[in-house]
């Protein structure tokens, strides 16, 4: 018993450890959240330079400001159905480790939503299904009122698509901090320079 009750006290910590502020964001019907802390931007859609023999998932690399940056389609990487771009189409910019170093990556998502605060007591395990299916991409689920968010660790998620190749290292003085983001502006995918987010709504 005494072992029993050691582990979910470790599991409670754990998950307690996760709460905070997410970036939300939807892939059709279904609504994700990211650590703000790995937010560094969000962009407008922009041409995207398509490299040869990258994985399907893998659209190729945009120019941003001077920072070859890959960028990923999270719709064929999670193997959803490819979607038409829309005006809320946009590209989140997340810092990301790899090889030793930190470097920046796109991914391309359906709109952003909102910034939410999640306490460690509405966020709970990812649910179990079987050895044959890998849930260690996920934090987390996020209940928020009668929703539920899927929360991701964006490390784990893009690991192993070998990106550190052909990506920049992150340059503090190019990137916009994390903690500068408070306003989510999901409709400028008819810019074709980056947008940098200077507010973000926040709900709780």
């Amino acid at each position: 018993m005494t072992e029993i009750a050691t582990q979910t006290d470790r599991s409670n910590k754990a998950l307690l450890d996760k709460e905070g502020k997410y970036l939300t964001f939807a892939l059709g019907s279904e609504e994700y959240g990211l650590e703000i802390l790995k937010v560094r931007e969000i962009i407008g859609y922009m041409a995207i330079t398509a490299v040869p023999q990258t994985p399907h998932h893998v659209k190729g690399v945009i120019n941003l400001r001077g920072q070859v940056i890959p960028v990923i389609d999270l719709r064929a990487k999670f193997g959803m159905e490819t979607a038409e771009i829309t005006e809320e189409s946009c590209i989140i910019v997340v810092e990301i480790s790899g090889d030793g170093r930190r470097f920046s990556t796109g991914i391309v998502v359906d709109h952003v939503s909102e910034v939410i605060d999640i306490a460690g007591g509405n966020i709970e395990e990812a649910p179990q299904f079987g050895s044959n299916v890998d849930t260690t991409f996920i934090l987390g689920m996020g209940k928020i009122q009668d929703s539920v968010k899927i929360l991701l660790d964006i490390d784990k998620v893009l690991d192993g698509d070998d990106l550190s190749g052909f990506a920049g290292s992150v340059k503090r003085d190019t990137v916009t901090e994390a903690t500068d983001i408070k306003e989510v502006t999901p409709k400028s995918t008819k810019k074709t320079e980056a947008t940098e987010v200077a507010s973000a709504p926040e709900s709780k």
